[in-house]
């Protein structure tokens, strides 16, 4: 994939993000606005319960990253003295 297609998706996907960061505001405002604060606190503790079920379902050991870490503690530190 070319750089210009990758920077054209990424641009995208960054004008979707703001979109919704807009929507959601707006949203929020005309809730406070016409005192529905029983709905705002519904919507509230539902998107807090989402994104937490969303962090406890991904996959964060099995990330490239957490085996990389993995690999260099396995490693003994430099200058470490061996119990062997």
């Amino acid at each position: 994939m070319s750089q210009r297609i990758r920077n054209k998706k990424a641009r995208r996907a960054r004008s979707f993000t703001y979109l919704w960061i807009v929507v959601l505001a707006v949203l929020t405002f005309l809730l406070i606005y016409f005192e529905q604060t029983s709905l705002l606190y519904i919507l509230a503790t539902l998107g807090v319960t989402i994104l937490l079920v969303v962090v406890g379902l991904a996959d964060l050991g099995q990330s490239e990253l957490s085996s990389d870490t993995r690999q260099m503690t396995n490693l003994s530190a430099p200058g470490a003295k061996s119990r062997r």
